[in-house]
């Protein structure tokens, strides 16, 4: 079922219910995605599971006219949602840079039970400045977007082993957006210091990682109270698209952990 929920600032935030259980998994998607970038895990979990996949504004069918972009609004987002589900907890699950936006919204959102995030948040006492991201991402974005999202791109995002259909789909989806719109879609992520918003979290963090890129648990333990992960070899950035069924059962494992203790 295809719903709308109201973000604080007036975007219509759509998302897309389906399954049944006391517990829902609310699926966030990464930069330029959508809801349907979990449609394997909608599969598998359908018939244990109340499943959530939101689309932030901005991107599918979400509002787009937002004219101030910030954490906060993403986080918003998420809240407007998990404030219509009647589940009675919630798992918020966040990929890339939704990471940080899930753990900013936890703390918003009474019913969390858990969170769970996927290759993202490796590290959290790795920043960057915005003039670090400038140079690196921003001014190749705004010079030559489709070049950056084929040539550029890829040595963060893909492996040699990601499928050749996956990385063409979501470099299309990547290049229906205008180059100046990818640049404030992502600009947020880079403007603040989420080990504040981690410190608050009080319930599970478990993440799923690539081993494409290293993963720091102890600079995360230092703010996240209750963290752990697990690595999946042969990916790159969207384990959960790469490797479908091995990512579902990586997750499932981490299910039946939450839920045992």
């Amino acid at each position: 079922m295809e719903k709308y929920a109201r973000s604080s600032d007036g975007q219509n935030i759509h998302y897309k219910e389906s399954g049944e259980g006391n517990t829902a998994l609310l699926f966030v998607h990464g930069w330029l995605g959508n809801g349907e970038w979990w449609n394997s895990q909608l599969e598998y979990f359908k018939d244990s599971y109340h499943i959530i996949q939101m689309d932030l504004a901005g991107h599918g069918k979400s509002d787009t006219s937002r004219t101030e972009w910030s954490s906060e609004r993403y986080a918003d987002d998420i809240k407007a949602v998990a404030d219509q589900i009647r589940s009675q907890e919630i798992i918020l699950v966040g990929h890339s840079m939704s990471g940080a936006y899930v753990l900013e919204a936890a703390s918003k959102i009474p019913k969390t039970k858990a969170i769970i995030l996927i290759d993202t948040v490796k590290n959290l006492d790795e920043t960057f400045t915005e003039e670090q991201v400038e140079q690196v991402l921003y001014v190749h974005y705004r010079a030559d977007f489709k070049n950056a999202v084929e040539n550029i791109l890829p040595q963060y995002l893909f492996t040699d082993k990601t499928p050749p259909d996956v990385r063409q789909k979501l470099q299309d989806e990547f290049l229906q957006n205008p180059a100046e719109t990818a640049v404030e879609l992502l600009k947020p992520l880079y403007k603040k210091d989420f080990r504040k918003e981690a410190s608050k979290i009080q319930v599970p963090v478990r993440a799923i990682n690539s081993d494409n890129f290293p993963t720091n648990i102890e600079n995360n333990r230092k703010y996240l109270k209750d963290y752990n992960y697990i690595e999946m070899s042969g990916t790159g950035h969207y384990p959960m698209l790469e490797k479908p069924k091995e990512f579902n059962k990586v997750l499932d494992d981490i299910l039946k952990e939450l839920n045992d203790n």
